[in-house]
């Protein structure tokens, strides 16, 4: 079975833990408590979803290239 590797972005959530988000496939979205669970949880996610994808025989989307994540301040 190939390996499928994507950006996850993790994202310190108001009340806690952290909101895990998977740009690549449609911002599939996750959470955790800690990073190591919101690591496990983004793998389960991406996991499930590849799967759904796979068995309804869509094309699995392929990251081209690691994702650049910055940060930009405005002013308002």
């Amino acid at each position: 079975m190939p390996e499928y590797r994507y950006t996850v972005v993790f994202e310190p959530a108001e009340e806690g833990g952290y909101v895990v988000t998977v740009p690549a496939l449609g911002g599939l979205t996750t959470q955790g408590e800690t990073l190591a669970e919101a690591r496990a949880m983004a793998k389960e996610a991406i996991l499930g979803y590849l799967e759904a994808l796979a068995k309804s025989g869509d094309e699995i989307p392929v990251e081209h290239g690691p994702a650049q994540v910055e940060s930009v301040a405005v002013t308002l």
